[in-house]
């Protein structure tokens, strides 16, 4: 919902360290795959219950998601780049309620609410983003992306702030999870029937 929004924030100070960033030769590929790594320290400091660990490394990993699009744009796109960023983006979003359940067993139920509802926001939104390249449909509301970026009530933001949030009142996980799970299942429905009426418009 806010991602848009932040866009207009961030690009300029992420183009910048990106220009640096080029300079020092270093690709979108390495930084997509190094912030990979924080959020897997991340989900390790998760399930060993290391809560400002996990939030500094989710704050690394965010950074560098921010970073590798704005070196991807200074030197050219790739499809392997544009393929790293979503699946392992989505790797780590399911890896967080996974592992915090891991250090956390009595939060399992709302954990696995949490992930089955990811399955939902992810499957309608990389669905969409496949036939929208196959019918010509295109948007940089969200900046210039590798695929068609569709929107919702709960997109990276929103997620990210859901996380800060777990990591800093980690007793209040079920509350998060529940409530977060459901605005996620308003997000698919939504993402569903923008894509019946897109894709009836353009038959």
């Amino acid at each position: 919902m806010f991602d848009a929004r932040l866009r207009r924030l961030i690009d300029d100070p992420l183009d910048r360290l990106a220009a640096v960033m080029a300079r020092c030769g270093l690709s979108a590929n390495v930084v997509t795959v190094t912030g990979f790594a924080f959020g897997a320290a991340a989900c390790a400091a998760l399930a060993f219950c290391q809560y400002e660990a996990a939030l500094a490394l989710i704050a690394l990993n965010r950074v560098a998601d921010g970073l590798d699009g704005a070196l991807a744009r200074r030197l050219g796109p790739t499809d392997l780049g544009g393929y790293l960023d979503i699946a392992l983006d989505f790797l780590f979003y399911s890896g967080v309620p996974f592992f915090f359940a891991v250090g956390r067993p009595e939060f399992a139920l709302p954990a696995c609410f949490l992930v089955f509802s990811f399955v939902g926001t992810g499957s309608s939104f990389l669905a969409f983003s496949a036939f929208a390249a196959k019918r010509g449909i295109t948007t940089e509301a969200r900046g210039k992306k590798a695929i068609y970026y569709l929107g919702g009530l709960t997109e990276g933001a929103e997620t990210i702030a859901v996380f800060v949030l777990v990591c800093l009142f980690p007793d209040r996980f079920a509350w998060f999870a529940w409530i977060f799970g459901g605005m996620c299942w308003l997000t698919t429905a939504t993402r569903i029937a923008s894509a019946v009426e897109a894709f009836r418009a353009t038959k």
